[in-house]
C-alpha cells in the first residue's frame, strides 16, 4: 500500500536540507580564512601533474570540508572530490547536503560485529576514484568513534591504492555539538584556520619496518600537529609552510555569463526556429522534441558514454572511438548524438549495434541541457573537434561527469574569436578532464586559451575504417559502366562544379570514354549540377548512365564508399577558388586506393593534406585540374604508385582510437 505521507516527508526533508545547507554556506561564507598549507601537500591540493590523495581530517570538523574545497577548485577546475559517508540516514543527508557544491560521496563503512556495511566495495570505489584523479576525504575516527582514534581503513586504502595522506586540520568561530566526536557547528562573521601537513607515506614504499599500531599513531600524532597549528590563528610564518587569508565561497560551476543569459532569453523562441528548421527539411518532424531534450528512447541499464559529433565530419572522427569503446567494455552502453538529419542517416548506415542508441543534441539552452542529462545520466561526454557547447559543458561540470574533446581542432578564425574573449575559453575548455588535439598546431592554441591536460595529438580520421559500400549495388553498377575510366569528383559545392564539369571536358579529349562522377556535398543540388552538365542522368532519380553520358550525378547520401571504389581517381571537393572552400576528409578516398587531387583551398584540413603532401596534387583551376586527370588517365602505373602512398599515410596509425577508448572508460 502507497504510503501517502511520503511525499510530505520527502518535501520536507528537502527543505530541511535547504535551510541548514543555506546557513553553512552563508556561516563559511563570512568566515575570514587562513590556510596554512605545507609546500610539500600543496602539489596534490591543486592536483598539479595529475597528482591526487587521500585527505584524512577528523570526524567533528566534516562541516568544514568544503572550504578547503572552495579554495583549491579555483586554482584547479579539473579537481573532483569524494567523501567517504556511512550507509545509514546521517551519512545520506550528509551525501544530499555537499551534492550542489559538486561534492559526491561514497557510501559505506567498516564491518564490524559480523555486519556488512560496504566497507569492501566503498574501498574498491575509492581506490577506483583515486585512479582516475579524484581526492578521497576520510574520517579516520568515523562514522562512530572513538573520538580522534584512527581505524584501519584509511591505511588499507593507502596501500590499496599507493596514495599519500594529507592530514588536515580547521577551526573556526563555532558551536560545538554534544555528540560523540563534539561536532563543530560554524557560527558567521568570525575567523577561521585550515592547516595541511606534508603527505604522509603508507603504501608499498612507506611499509619496510613499520607495524600497522605504528603507522597509525603516525596518522594520529600528525592529525593532532595539524588541529594544534589551527588553535593558534595569530602565529608567526611556519618554516616550510604557505599561508593565505582570505574569504572562499563555492565556485560557480553550472551554466553562466552572457551566454546563459542569451540562450535564456531565447528559449520561448527556438521551438519556432526548429519548426521553421523542419519545414526546410532540416528535422525530423517525429524527433524535433529531442532538440529541446526530450528523449525519445529509454535509457538502458549500466554505464552509458556519450559521444557528441556535431555534423558528418564530427561522426567520421568518433566512429572508429566508439568501435573501440565498444570492443573493450562488452556492457557499454553508448549514446551517440547530432545535430544533423545528414550526420544521423550516417550513423544508422556506418554502425549498427545492440548497444548504440542516437538521439539528436538538444539547443545549447540550460532546461533543456538539465533534461537530457537528467534522463540519460552518462558515465562519460566526448565531444570532437571544435564542439565548445558553455552551456551544456557547465551542466556537466556541476554534475562532475568528465568531459573530454577528441581530434580537438581550432582553426585560425575560431582561434582568433576565441582570443577575443578569453575568460569564456578558458572557463569552457579548463573543465575538461583532458584534450586530444588533431595535431601540434592545434594543441598549441588550444593550450593557450585554457585547456591544462592534454594527450599526445592524433587524427582520428586516419584510424576510421574504409567507407562501406553494398557488394552487390557495386558489382551492378560496374557491370553497367563496364571498362570505362572513372573520374570523381567527391562532395563539390556551388562554385566549383562548372571547373569540374570543364576539366573532364577537356581531358575527354584524349580519353573520349571517361566517365565523370560528381557528388554534391548537398543532395538537394543534385538538379542544379545535372542541368550545369547538360542534364546528365542522376541516381537519386534512379537513372544510370548511358554508353554516351559523360556524367554522371550521383545526389545520394551515404554512398561514397561505392563511388571511391569505382573510381581511380579523385578530385576532393570544397577546395577550388569559387566556392566557399575549406576542403573535404582526405583519408576516405585515400584508405580505398585512390589518387588524389584537390584545389587550393583545404583549410579545414590542413593538416591531413599537410601529411598527404607527397601523394595529392594541388590543382588551380579548370585547366591544371584537366593536366593531372590527363596524366592519370595516359599513366596507370604513376596513378597506381600515388594511390599507395596515399594508403599507406593514410592506414599509419591505427592503435590511436583504442589508445583514447581505454582514456576515456578510466575516467569513471
Amino acid at each position: 500500500m502507497r504510503d501517502a505521507s511520503a511525499p510530505v516527508r520527502s518535501g520536507l526533508r528537502s527543505c530541511g536540507l535547504a535551510v541548514l545547507r543555506g546557513y553553512l554556506s552563508f556561516a563559511l561564507r563570512t568566515t575570514r580564512w587562513t590556510f596554512v598549507i605545507d609546500r610539500e601537500a600543496m602539489p596534490y591540493l591543486t592536483r598539479e601533474d595529475g597528482r591526487t590523495a587521500i585527505i584524512a581530517l577528523w570526524h567533528e570538523v566534516l562541516p568544514l570540508t568544503s572550504v578547503l574545497w572552495w579554495w583549491a577548485e579555483p586554482q584547479n577546475p579539473a579537481l573532483r572530490l569524494r567523501v567517504l559517508i556511512s550507509r545509514n540516514a546521517d551519512g545520506r543527508m550528509i551525501a544530499d547536503l555537499i551534492a550542489p557544491w559538486r561534492i559526491s560521496s561514497i557510501a559505506g563503512s567498516s564491518d564490524t560485529k559480523g555486519k556488512n556495511k560496504g566497507g569492501a566495495a566503498a574501498l574498491r570505489q575509492m581506490r577506483a576514484s583515486l585512479q582516475r584523479g579524484d581526492h578521497m576525504v576520510i574520517t579516520p575516527d568515523g562514522p562512530r568513534g572513538p573520538r580522534r582514534r584512527a581505524q584501519q581503513g584509511v591505511l588499507a586504502l593507502a596501500r590499496l591504492s599507493d596514495k599519500p595522506v594529507i592530514p588536515i586540520g580547521a577551526a573556526c568561530f563555532s558551536l560545538r555539538v554534544r555528540s560523540w566526536d563534539r561536532m563543530v557547528v560554524p557560527l558567521p562573521f568570525g575567523r577561521g584556520v585550515l592547516a595541511c601537513g606534508a603527505p604522509l607515506v603508507f603504501g608499498p614504499a612507506g611499509q619496510e619496518g613499520r607495524s600497522t599500531a605504528g603507522q597509525l599513531h603516525e596518522l594520529e600524532t600528525a592529525l593532532e600537529r595539524v588541529t594544534a597549528l589551527c588553535a593558534r590563528p595569530d602565529m608567526p610564518p611556519l618554516q616550510g609552510f604557505e599561508r593565505e587569508t582570505c574569504f572562499v565561497k563555492p565556485a560557480r560551476v553550472g551554466p553562466s555569463g552572457l551566454w546563459h543569459g542569451v540562450a535564456t532569453l531565447l528559449t520561448p523562441v527556438l521551438p519556432f526556429f526548429l519548426r521553421w528548421r523542419q519545414t526546410r527539411g532540416k528535422e525530423l518532424p517525429h524527433r524535433v522534441r529531442e532538440k529541446m531534450g526530450f528523449a525519445s528512447r529509454l535509457r538502458p541499464g549500466g554505464d552509458i558514454a556519450w559521444f557528441h559529433a556535431a555534423s558528418v565530419g564530427e561522426l567520421v572522427t568518433v566512429l572508429p572511438l566508439v568501435q573501440a569503446c565498444l570492443d573493450r567494455s562488452p556492457a557499454l552502453g553508448v549514446l551517440v548524438t547530432t545535430g544533423t538529419v545528414t550526420a544521423a542517416a550516417m550513423l544508422e548506415q556506418r554502425i549498427s549495434h545492440p548497444r548504440v542508441i542516437h538521439q539528436f543534441m538538444p539547443l545549447d539552452v540550460p532546461r533543456w541541457g538539465r533534461r537530457f542529462l537528467d534522463h540519460w545520466k552518462p558515465q562519460v561526454a566526448v565531444f570532437a573537434e571544435s564542439e565548445l557547447w558553455p552551456n551544456m559543458l557547465g551542466l556537466c561540470h556541476a554534475r562532475l561527469l568528465p568531459v573530454v574533446l577528441v581530434n580537438g581542432r581550432v582553426s585560425d578564425s575560431t582561434f582568433r574569436q576565441w582570443r577575443r574573449m578569453p575568460r569564456v575559453a578558458r572557463r569552457m575548455l579548463e573543465r575538461f578532464a583532458w584534450v586530444c588535439a588533431r595535431s601540434m598546431e592545434d594543441a598549441e592554441r588550444l593550450r593557450v586559451l585554457g585547456a591544462r591536460k592534454q594527450l599526445p595529438s592524433g587524427d582520428l580520421k586516419a584510424c576510421a575504417q574504409p567507407l562501406p559500400v553494398d557488394e552487390e549495388e557495386l558489382r551492378q553498377v560496374r557491370a553497367r559502366i563496364g571498362a570505362r575510366p572513372v573520374f570523381l569528383a567527391a562532395s563539390t559545392h556551388a562554385g566549383e562544379e562548372e571547373q569540374i564539369i570543364r576539366a573532364a571536358e577537356l581531358a575527354r579529349r584524349d580519353s573520349p570514354d571517361l566517365l565523370t562522377i560528381i557528388v554534391p556535398r548537398h543532395p538537394e543540388r543534385g538538379q542544379t549540377v545535372s542541368a550545369m552538365a547538360a542534364h546528365a542522368p542522376r541516381r537519386a532519380l534512379g537513372q544510370m548512365p548511358g554508353d554516351k553520358d559523360a556524367v554522371w550525378v550521383c545526389d545520394t547520401l551515404g554512398e561514397l564508399g561505392l563511388f571511391f571504389r569505382l573510381a581511380s581517381c579523385v578530385f576532393i571537393g570544397n577546395s577550388l577558388p569559387g566556392c566557399k572552400g575549406g576542403g573535404h576528409n582526405p583519408y576516405e578516398p585515400a584508405r580505398l586506393h585512390c589518387a588524389l587531387a584537390t584545389g587550393p583551398l583545404t583549410g579545414n584540413f590542413d593538416q591531413a593534406f599537410a601529411r598527404l603532401a607527397s601523394c595529392v596534387t594541388v590543382v588551380a583551376d579548370a585547366p591544371t585540374l584537366a593536366d593531372w586527370l590527363r596524366s592519370m588517365m595516359q599513366y596507370p602505373g604513376e596513378c597506381a604508385r600515388q594511390a599507395d602512398m596515399a594508403y599507406a599515410v593514410a592506414t599509419a596509425d591505427q592503435a590511436l582510437p583504442d589508445r583514447l577508448a581505454a582514456q576515456i572508460l578510466a575516467l569513471w
